[in-house]
């Protein structure tokens, strides 16, 4: 099965990094044949466009004076300028593309190239709110949560109707918004003209990544907003499960990704989202919880997992490699790109950068490429493109003998591919060296003996099937130590000889490199 590998661009600080380096103007319109032709060579399945949207002058003059950002835009780009910080494009002023992008024209132009390229397009909805300079703030303000009076995170609107309170969007566990005016999903007139815009955006692309998703669920929003009370009755359904439902009726293929934490992800799958983050294992990995790592993906299983969003940097996050050596890095990724599900990959990740850029930038400094981060990840992606997965299974380790805790530290996953053949991904998330037998399943074949290469190294061995599935593959790897092993029935594809069979197959000798 082929699962979505996701890759996020900063369109703004892109397009300005690409017209830097191409010495002229480059939008969404006239984007380099070169930047698909990598992404096809790396197996990316789809591009999510992150901030083509239009922001606004209000949440602009936010983004200018707040003195946290500030501090941040002068520490990131120290010699940053007005002109380089635009609204937060979480803070949308309108569902339209703005003209120095490339406009409607080049978003289409995008989709058509990248689309020919066998890949697609994913873009960001925002449901819980709209900027502060979107038309409805003045035309519609009906649909907002309102407050009778002046109250904290609240502001002050202007409407034919007179001058009434709006209450800015929020998560519940940090302050608000200051950007943003909060839609009110207690009433139906909201969700109807949500629904109605969802479908409109949909027409524009093959997928959508939904912006905190689960405040929209009805107990959640209830318990958030129960400060101010609405006039009307509470909704029975939800309204993910009937928009989804409406636009897959129209478009039955489109993708619905759902940012979404505190264990809400099952229920948004539920739903109807393709895919919601796994915001758990990127924590355990991120924590260096290996134990936590292995249970985490045991409880969850094959079928959980195939519907997590796995990564190790988004925009939210830190850049990962200003977090871990490059040894776990290394191990890291190799289980967040071996999972089933989609994987989430991050502009400036695949070049080793360090430095997180918020939103509100319009351009980053120029940071060094990391040769040995970009060559791990261009290894992994193009190895792992080329391996057809059909199946996969999380093999609980077995202790490598009585008394050595270690093998709790490993994460294996077996993935069937053509035929007989399989892959077996091995990962030692421990600062040190780990030992465990691995259980895997030997298909049936006349074959008694296997051949097995791993395809990031050049270890290879040949194993007897009455050992494996005996005893299981005896693993000793070194601290961090991550391999992805090819298995072949000997007699197939595979060549060896007589005596390196007899050297390879000794019982006593452990599998395990870098």
């Amino acid at each position: 099965m082929a699962y979505p590998l996701l890759y996020e661009i900063n369109t703004r600080c892109w397009l300005r990094d690409l017209s830097s380096r191409q010495g002229r103007a480059v939008s969404l319109a006239n984007i380099p044949a070169s930047e698909f032709a990598d992404w096809r060579r790396l197996g990316l399945t789809h591009i999510w466009l992150m901030g083509v949207w239009s922001s606004g002058p209000r949440a602009r003059a936010r983004a200018l004076t707040d003195p946290l950002l500030r501090a941040i835009y002068a520490k990131v780009l120290p010699a940053w300028q007005d002109q380089d910080v635009a609204g937060s494009p979480y803070a949308i002023g309108d569902y339209q593309v703005p003209a120095e992008l490339g406009g409607e024209a080049g978003l289409k132009s995008f989709r058509e190239r990248l689309n020919a390229e066998g890949m697609k397009l994913v873009l960001d909805f925002v449901p819980n709110h709209l900027g502060v300079d979107h038309p409805w703030v003045w035309e519609r303000p009906d649909l907002f949560v309102r407050a009778t009076g002046s109250k904290p995170e609240t502001f002050r609107q202007s409407t034919a109707g007179g001058a009434i309170w709006l209450a800015h969007g929020k998560d519940p566990y940090f302050p608000a918004w200051s950007d943003t005016v909060q839609l009110d999903y207690r009433r139906a007139s909201t969700r109807k003209a949500m629904t109605d815009l969802l479908m409109s955006v949909a027409g524009c692309c093959d997928g959508l990544r939904c912006d905190m998703a689960m405040l929209l669920l009805n107990d959640v929003f209830a318990k958030t907003w129960e400060g101010f009370p609405s006039t009307e009755a509470p909704p029975v359904e939800e309204f993910w499960g009937t928009a989804i439902a409406a636009i897959k009726r129209v478009h039955p293929s489109f993708l619905f990704l759902a940012e979404a934490y505190w264990g809400l992800e099952e229920r948004l799958v539920t739903l109807g989202f393709d895919y919601a983050y796994d915001k758990a294992l990127y924590d355990k990995l991120q924590g260096r919880q290996p134990v936590a790592v292995t249970r985490h993906l045991l409880d969850l299983g094959p079928e959980k997992l195939a519907t997590g969003a796995h990564f190790l940097e988004n925009h939210d996050e830190p850049r990962i490699a200003s977090l871990m050596s490059f040894a776990e890095e290394r191990a890291s990724a190799l289980v967040v790109l071996g999972l089933p599900g989609m994987r989430l990959l991050h502009e400036g990740q695949l070049t080793g950068a360090r430095v997180k850029v918020p939103v509100q930038l319009t351009r980053r400094a120029q940071e060094p490429v990391d040769s040995e981060i970009q060559s791990l990840y261009d290894q992994l992606l193009t190895t792992l493109h080329s391996r057809e997965q059909r199946s996969c299974e999380i093999l609980l380790a077995r202790p490598a003998w009585p008394g050595n805790p270690t093998a709790q530290n490993f994460v294996l996953l077996q993935r069937q591919s053509h035929g007989l053949e399989f892959d077996l991904l091995v990962v030692n998330l421990a600062p040190h060296r780990s030992q465990c037998y691995a259980p895997v399943r030997i298909p049936d074949c006349p074959s008694e003996n296997w051949h097995m290469k791993d395809l990031l190294g050049p270890e290879r061995y040949v194993r007897f099937r009455g050992d494996l599935q005996a005893h299981g593959l005896y693993l000793d790897l070194p601290a961090h130590g991550a391999q992805l092993f090819r298995f072949e029935p000997v007699g197939g594809k595979s060549e060896i000889s007589k005596s390196e069979m007899r050297e390879n197959s000794k019982e006593q000798s452990p599998v395990g490199g870098g």
